[in-house]
């Protein structure tokens, strides 16, 4: 019992573990949970009840989705689409929140003009096109504009980047 779950857990750390055994002292019950059991089930046992196991097994180890970003003073609530900066509510189109959320989950990497045209206007980019530059440039008037630190920054050549500078 204990090599298999040691090779198991060495190999990952997030596999899930419900022991099924007709080892039912407490101490070998005990054993288990330190050798990195998740949940221990004694033979004979219901079928019902191994279903339930398995069901909460899965729903403590699904990770909820990230509800809410935050750089800075910038707060963008994932769920409810709406952005706030410095406590007051941001006024953004649907595309303008998209890009960003965009920008602020992928916080610190430059984004290609290419990229951001394909993942919020679903578009191949044509470089005579000015869209990602013009949508930018409305998000910085509401995003960054009214307030001291810049969040969003050109890369030349590159594209964009979401960061605070300090």
């Amino acid at each position: 019992m204990g090599q298999v779950l040691a090779r198991l857990r060495e190999a990952s750390r997030k596999a899930l573990v419900l022991m099924l055994t007709v080892r039912d002292a407490v101490h070998e019950r005990v054993r288990g949970f330190e050798l990195g059991a998740d949940d221990y089930l004694v033979k004979p046992f219901a079928f019902s009840e191994l279903l339930a196991r398995v069901r909460s097994l899965l729903r403590r180890s699904t990770p909820r989705p990230q509800e809410t970003v935050r750089m800075a003073d910038l707060e963008i609530d994932l769920l409810r689409q709406r952005a706030t900066r410095g406590g007051r509510k941001l006024e953004l189109t649907s595309k303008e929140f998209l890009l960003l959320t965009l920008l602020a989950r992928r916080a610190g990497e430059v984004l290609s003009r290419t990229l951001i045209a394909e993942s919020v206007w679903d578009m191949n980019f044509d470089s005579d096109t000015n869209v990602v530059d013009v949508n930018v440039r409305r998000l910085r008037s509401k995003v960054d504009d009214p307030f001291s630190l810049k969040l969003i920054h050109t890369v030349r050549g590159a594209g964009y980047v979401f960061e605070a500078e300090t």
